[in-house]
């Protein structure tokens, strides 16, 4: 299968820290318990993943992650026949096993799969919860448990990658956005082990670069990447040096652009 998909065995450790925003994690269980499929929007890095593995592992579910792509087909989700050891064996896709096994499928990006992969996802997200599997002949019906989420970047897409009405109108919608910046902090300190006061400055200068996006910057800054830098910083590395590999180098390869960055960086730490 695909080699983009992951898995997280059922029973795993407890879940992995997420500091909710709203009442998200809320919404997310009363569309689990409903049977309701659910989609992610919000810029890159802003938490989307960190949280759908947190809730699998809340409600107690496997979680089979697929990033999604330009060359992402139908067949990668559902299965395709393979040649094993002399014979011709069907083997099911990461969607068909989360169908089979009660599961949550979560399609990173959905809008970079080609456009195959909306049509399949179709009879999974109204009330006939089916999956059919036109190789084989078979019409799954979806076990107890299954969800399906996907996640898409709505200020990234342009107009020949966008969700069709007829497919959005499928989901209940959560937007995600970065964190404000006391939870901010709490997050890049709690997962970076940097103390608070130089976290808090990092956090200052991501909003500083966030609003830099559309003028020098195609994308602001996410979470992650100010996480990284803390992870530098807590290990040694000096403010300037963790920053600029971290929270600059990603955003841009324009010399110039960089400079007027570091620029930044001097105002904020001094």
């Amino acid at each position: 299968m695909d080699g983009s998909m992951t898995q997280t065995p059922e029973g795993a450790a407890k879940a992995p820290f997420y500091l909710p925003q709203s009442d998200e994690c809320a919404v997310f269980e009363a569309a689990h318990a409903n049977n309701l499929p659910v989609l992610l929007k919000g810029p890159t890095g802003c938490g989307k993943t960190r949280f759908v593995t947190h809730m699998a592992q809340r409600l107690g579910r496997k979680l089979y992650t697929v990033a999604c792509h330009d060359d992402l087909a139908a067949a990668d989700l559902i299965g395709r026949y393979l040649l094993k050891g002399g014979e011709t064996v069907w083997v099911d896709g990461p969607l068909t096993r989360a169908v089979r096994e009660g599961a949550i499928c979560y399609l990173d990006e959905v809008v970079e799969a080609r456009k195959d992969v909306t049509v399949v996802l179709h009879p999974l997200t109204d009330d006939r919860r089916i999956l059919p599997i036109d190789r084989t002949g078979e019409e799954l019906e979806a076990a107890p448990g299954f969800m399906l989420v996907a996640s898409y970047n709505p200020g990234y897409q342009n107009i020949l990658k966008t969700l069709k009405p007829s497919t959005r109108q499928r989901f209940i919608s959560l937007e995600f956005d970065f964190p404000a910046p006391d939870l901010e902090v709490r997050v890049v300190a709690q997962e970076s082990g940097l103390g608070e006061e130089q976290v808090r400055a990092l956090v200052r200068l991501a909003g500083k670069l966030r609003a830099l996006k559309g003028q020098d910057l195609e994308e602001g800054v996410s979470t992650r990447l100010v996480v990284y830098a803390g992870m530098l910083i807590a290990r040694g590395m000096g403010v300037e040096r963790a920053v600029l590999a971290a929270m600059i180098e990603p955003l841009t390869d324009d010399e110039d652009v960089k400079r007027g960055l570091l620029d930044l960086v001097t105002a904020v730490f001094g």
